[in-house]
């Protein structure tokens, strides 16, 4: 998957068009990714021990990875997603720059 967790996207088609955001979780076996503000739904929630109010909660729905594309670390752009090998390490690349994509979380890598 050309996204990870941490890296800043745009997204470019669906209701919230041109809105940018950073991937909260990424889940690579159903190819969608959750963003900050992005896809707000609303849930209707029981009361419970956590909520004993219950009631209506805004929270973010997944979206397909292929409706988000990152944005260039050097002109905030969204761009494609490239890859090349650099001291033996696969890194990835912003098409748009040439820039390599920095590594938000070192544990998934």
């Amino acid at each position: 998957m050309h996204v990870k967790k941490g890296d800043k996207v745009m997204v470019i088609t669906g209701k919230d068009k041109g809105k940018t955001g950073v991937v909260l979780a990424a889940f690579p076996k159903k190819d969608r990714v959750l963003v900050e503000g992005i896809n707000v739904v609303k849930k209707h929630a029981k009361p419970s021990q956590m909520n004993p109010q219950g009631g209506i909660i805004s929270q973010e729905a997944s979206v397909h990875v292929s409706n988000v594309m990152i944005l260039d670390p050097k002109t905030n752009e969204p761009t494609r997603v490239g890859y090349k090998t650099e001291d033996g390490k696969k890194v990835r690349v912003a098409k748009k720059s040439g820039e390599v994509l920095p590594l938000n979380n070192d544990k998934d890598n």
